[in-house]
């Protein structure tokens, strides 16, 4: 709107504070307003703005707000309308984790509306010291025509040399919390500390690996999250470019064809293995794998199902396990295999052969932490290549209901000295029944995941 900070009353004096607990409020002449509570800090942003567009509404006019955020802090101008125009904003040095061109180290950016930087001040131009007769003197006087002569230089080979080319250094600017709602007000605000750590979890998460990885899903007690985990997990790395298969690995009927979506044909992993010659064979499409996967239209993935024929007798060998292996690392870059309970069938065991990462379920109930570490115990004696598998686990603790994340963490710091990584996921009512749809969780959900992700992939 192009309003100068000198045309808005500073009357009523009005705050926004947002706090790193989840608290915020908002402060007008004196009396607080408790702001609505949200899933993230940013939703508490835009709840507090809410609350000063109303009061802009009220007085019919513009309003000034000073904001005091984990971020930073600054001024803003509310519109009646919802526009909303930046004064200032400083960064808080101690949340700055980069720094960019725009800004000095252990200097905040500021910016003013309606004000142009002042012109960087003229220079007059110098004439350039000459040199005199000596070599490697410097002349006072102008009209020396001798130049100093370079030192001799050191020969090298040119496979030595490296690139003259710089390292990339740029950071892209913030995009996320109040500072990517700056930058879209013509600020060039650095991304936050945990907005480039969630970069770097999508990139891990990103990362084509040269062949195919194998994921596997263990916990020898049922009810330990295993089939969410997969499902999760398998979203996380479908929607980052990855070529994803979800294998139910069971043997009898396996909760994931339950809790995904089913193509238009009921195969399962059986009827891979009936079809292994024609899938392996040199002149197969990557297409036809299509007619056996059940594809996940919006979390990009495919699932395997286990065999669902209750009359059914065909118990899966470890044989037909490496033919199953064989057809899908065809198809795919990264498997993840679920599992059933039983850690003494063949195909369980097998599946522990193929594996190049091992998760590790659990939720905080006693039994299937108990039966986490057991599984996690039993690996570490099973042979060297399993013991080393258990070691660089990733344990990923998931909320069994809202209201425990204290016991959560405390049974995540039982695992963290015998493990590579633990996760934990808040309770989400999304993962309790029915389809699993990623889009469907909550950020701070959306969040865990790919930070569970990020950490399976730095083991593979």
């Amino acid at each position: 709107m192009g309003t100068t900070p000198t045309e808005v009353l500073a009357f009523p004096n009005i705050r926004a504070i947002v706090r790193d607990n989840g608290t915020a409020e908002v402060v007008v002449a004196g009396n607080s307003r408790v702001v609505p509570a949200g899933e993230s800090i940013q939703d508490l942003r835009n709840n507090a703005l809410a609350l000063v567009v109303k009061e802009a509404q009220t007085l019919q006019r513009p309003v000034r707000v000073r904001i005091e955020d984990p971020e930073g802090h600054g001024e803003l101008i509310v519109h009646p309308d919802q526009t909303i125009e930046s004064v200032t904003y400083e960064t808080r040095p101690a949340r700055r984790t980069t720094e960019t061109s725009e800004t000095a180290p252990g200097k905040a950016e500021t910016k003013s509306v309606g004000t142009v930087p002042a012109p960087e001040p003229e220079t007059a131009p110098t004439e350039p010291a000459a040199v005199s007769s000596d070599p490697g003197k410097v002349d006072d006087g102008p009209g020396s025509p001798n130049p100093v002569s370079p030192g001799p230089t050191t020969r090298r080979a040119l496979r030595d040399a490296g690139s003259f080319l710089a390292a990339p250094s740029t950071v892209e600017p913030a995009t996320q919390g109040i500072r990517g709602m700056l930058n879209t007000m013509g600020f060039s605000l650095a991304p936050s500390a945990d907005e480039l750590r969630e970069r770097e979890d999508i990139r891990l998460a990103s990362k084509h690996f040269a062949g195919t990885r194998t994921i596997a899903v263990v916990n020898q007690k049922g009810g330990s999250n295993k089939t969410p985990t997969v499902a999760d997990l398998a979203a996380v790395f479908g929607r980052n470019g990855g070529s994803v298969v979800a294998w139910d690995n069971n043997p009898t009927t396996g909760t994931l064809g339950w809790r995904t979506e089913q193509g238009d044909h009921t195969r399962s992993a059986l009827d891979v293995i009936a079809a292994a010659d024609a899938l392996l064979s040199p002149t197969a499409r990557s297409a036809d794998i299509n007619a056996f996967v059940h594809h996940q239209s919006t979390d990009k993935y495919d699932v395997l199902r286990s065999d669902s024929d209750v009359d059914g007798t065909h118990e899966v060998t470890a044989e037909e396990v490496d033919i199953l292996h064989r057809v899908v690392s065809k198809y795919y870059r990264l498997i993840l295999m679920d599992s059933g309970n039983n850690h003494r069938s063949a195909e369980w065991n097998r599946m522990i052969d193929h594996a190049d990462q091992l998760v590790v379920p659990t939720t905080n109930e006693e039994d299937r932490v108990e039966a986490a570490l057991l599984t996690l115990q039993g690996l570490d004696l099973k042979s060297e290549r399993s013991a080393s598998l258990a070691t660089n686990a990733v344990v990923i603790v998931s909320e069994r209901q809202k209201g425990e994340a204290r016991l959560s963490q405390e049974t995540a710091d039982k695992f963290r000295p015998y493990v590579r990584d633990v996760v934990v996921v808040p309770f989400d009512a999304a993962l309790k029944s029915g389809q699993i749809r990623f889009g469907a969780l909550q950020p701070a959900t959306r969040r865990a995941w790919l930070r569970a992700a990020a950490a399976v992939a730095r083991g593979l």
